[in-house]
């Protein structure tokens, strides 16, 4: 069944606010007299960061915080020095079936997971796909991550891309690592084997929004969404490529779509032209092996940010998997056996 743009993307996840319905936890703080005459929500942002703008809000109109034991509006003036009292309510926020998949961690602690996603699995349940998918996982591995906007996924990969994810496992860290998604502190490096033997790296900076006329496709328009990402020649063959890709941005299929805009689609992306190009003289095993490849060669590698809470570095990679392990095999012995052959 095609994919469903919706649900494979890199974007961003941002807070969604369900129904009240769980344990609450109450935060209380002082307003600095430097505060006064500044609106109450603005304040109360620099007093309860580890939350966000909008769950603060919603916390202010449902009566949920109160100043000096009274209720007052958020848009309301403040004067310094009065005494702030946050009932921070966790709801259920993702509904959906505990299922026992496995999932290969690569990092966690109590704030944060680190997973290495294998190509072919859904991040979130949707149309086609109500189970099955990495948030059923992950429901079943800490069913308190029902109490988070998506399970605490804050970044997705496309069902058919492999690697590395972070999933916040806490509301302060869900709110820390949206912030820093939003303003670009982390690092995505991913491993792409792009059609045509390029000369060069670059960066693409083509602005991405839905296809006009495709739904299921993203494509590069004048009137998208800013989208950046740099490419770099990590190997080159003969008439194919391994980039190392980094995203300033996180456009749904951005790699993908920038690659494909480049007239150097990614191989085995039947969504955006992967075609495969066979060299002259190519052995049958090559052949077959690159007709085998079954999903596009595409691979999140690296994942850097700052952690949630205690703001130390956190790197983590997850190695190549076998399928695209055995395409740079094949390309790497095209290669030698063709500059062998132009020798003799």
């Amino acid at each position: 069944m095609p994919n469903d743009p919706s649900q494979n993307d890199n974007e961003p996840v941002h807070d969604d606010l369900g129904q009240p319905d769980s344990p609450s936890t109450q935060r209380h703080a002082t307003v600095p007299e430097s505060a006064a005459g500044r609106r109450l929500d603005a304040v109360l942002a620099e007093l309860f960061p580890q939350y966000s703008r909008s769950r603060l809000s919603a916390w202010i109109k449902s009566g949920d915080v109160s100043v000096d034991g009274g209720q007052i509006r958020g848009r309301d003036p403040v004067r310094g020095g009065e005494q702030v009292t946050l009932t921070a309510i966790q709801d259920v926020q993702t509904r959906a079936l505990p299922e026992d998949i496995p999932l290969d961690v690569v990092y966690e602690d109590a704030d944060v997971f680190v997973i290495n996603k294998p190509a072919g699995l859904v991040v979130h349940p949707g149309a086609g796909n109500p189970t099955g998918t990495m948030v059923n996982a992950l429901l079943h591995r800490d069913p308190t991550l029902e109490l988070l906007p998506r399970a605490g996924i804050v970044h997705r990969l496309d069902k058919d891309t492999s690697g590395v994810m972070v999933v916040a496992r806490t509301l302060e860290a869900h709110t820390s690592l949206v912030a820093q998604l939003s303003s670009r502190e982390v690092h995505r490096q991913y491993l792409a084997i792009v059609v045509g033997a390029l000369v060069s790296g670059g960066t693409a900076t083509g602005a991405i929004d839905r296809h006009p006329r495709d739904r299921l496709r993203m494509a590069v328009r004048e009137d998208g969404k800013d989208a950046v990402t740099h490419f770099r020649l990590r190997e080159r063959y003969r008439t194919h490529t391994a980039l190392e890709c980094r995203l300033e941005t996180g456009r749904t299929h951005q790699i993908r779509v920038h690659m494909a805009h480049l007239k150097h689609p990614i191989v085995g992306d039947k969504l955006y032209g992967g075609s495969f190009k066979l060299p002259k003289g190519a052995s049958e095993e090559f052949i077959v092996g690159l007709r085998g490849m079954k999903r596009q060669a595409l691979h999140a590698e690296v994942l850097e940010f700052m952690h949630p809470i205690t703001g130390e570095p956190v790197r983590c990679s997850a190695p190549i998997p076998d399928d695209i392990q055995n395409l740079l095999r094949l390309l790497r012995e095209d290669a030698a056996a063709h500059t062998e052959h132009a020798h003799r």
